[in-house]
């Protein structure tokens, strides 16, 4: 981590990450590269439907292969790479009949380490394999749902996943929110935690970086007229006059309230529900 001088009061307690010593200084390759119009969160209607965001520094996105369709074919990583759609690192990764494809990295990664996607693939870092091979206590991360619809749990800084049990043709996943979630036993996931587990020490030290992370400001509902939200109005500074915290829309939120759809089709899955609130 970089700790700076507090030369200006923005750069006081300011820390960032060292990416001189973390990246292997490769640029990235041009034929995994593709632009995108940004949106700032609005609709073809031109209406908002996301808030707070717009702006930003200019960005390429990085083709990252989530679905590991190569089977039984080793591949070398070549380079670690910055991609600024994400907060792990990504690799580029060369499989062994020449195919160039980035893929997310996990900790303790090197230029030169190789993995391979198997189901007889051995237990080590960065390899991939069904969850049913995977002995109880492992961690893991990219995690598929459905078998051979890709990775889509446990991609970011820092995250991984515990096998705590093998059941009926399931897997049984501690994620990271605490939640333990069943998942058939014949979806893949990546043995290792992802990458960049520094990520969470980063303090912005200022509202402008996160301007130009296309992150607009945030005004709290207390500030607005009752007409705007549910926490505005009063004269001067009020509480919420609520027994429950509300989002812009009537919604439940924060102070450990639970926000589930009681009817969510993934409810069957859910072995134990995550804590929420201050006691987690």
């Amino acid at each position: 981590m970089k700790h700076y001088k507090p030369t200006t009061k923005s750069q006081r307690g300011r820390v960032s990450l060292n990416y001189r010593a973390m990246l292997s200084g490769h640029t990235p390759t041009k034929s995994l590269l593709k632009g995108g119009k940004r949106m700032g969160g609005r609709n073809s209607f031109g209406r908002i439907t996301v808030r707070h965001q717009g702006g930003g520094h200019k960005q390429r996105h990085r083709d990252v292969d989530f679905r590991f369709d190569k089977k039984n074919i080793p591949a070398k990583i070549v380079s670690i790479e910055y991609d600024p759609f994400r907060s792990a690192f990504i690799g580029l990764a060369v499989y062994k009949d020449g195919e160039k494809r980035y893929v997310v990295l996990p900790q303790k990664v090197k230029v030169g380490d190789t993995f391979i996607v198997s189901e007889t693939a051995p237990l080590t870092l960065g390899n991939r394999l069904p969850l049913g091979k995977i002995p109880v206590g492992t961690f893991v991360y990219n995690i598929e749902l459905k078998p051979g619809a890709g990775a889509r749990l446990v991609r970011s800084a820092g995250n991984h996943c515990e096998i705590v049990a093998q059941d009926a043709g399931y897997t049984h996943l501690k994620l990271p929110s605490t939640e333990v979630r069943r998942i058939i036993d014949t979806a893949w996931a990546s043995v290792g935690e992802v990458s960049n587990e520094e990520h969470r020490l980063v303090v912005i030290g200022k509202a402008g970086r996160n301007r130009w992370k296309g992150k607009r400001p945030t005004v709290r509902g207390t500030a607005m007229n009752p007409v705007d939200h549910p926490h505005g109005g009063g004269e001067g500074r009020q509480g919420r006059g609520l027994r429950r915290a509300k989002t812009m829309w009537g919604k439940p939120s924060g102070k450990g309230q639970k926000t589930r759809h009681p009817k969510k089709y993934s409810n069957v899955f859910i072995v134990s529900r995550r804590r929420v609130g201050k006691r987690k």
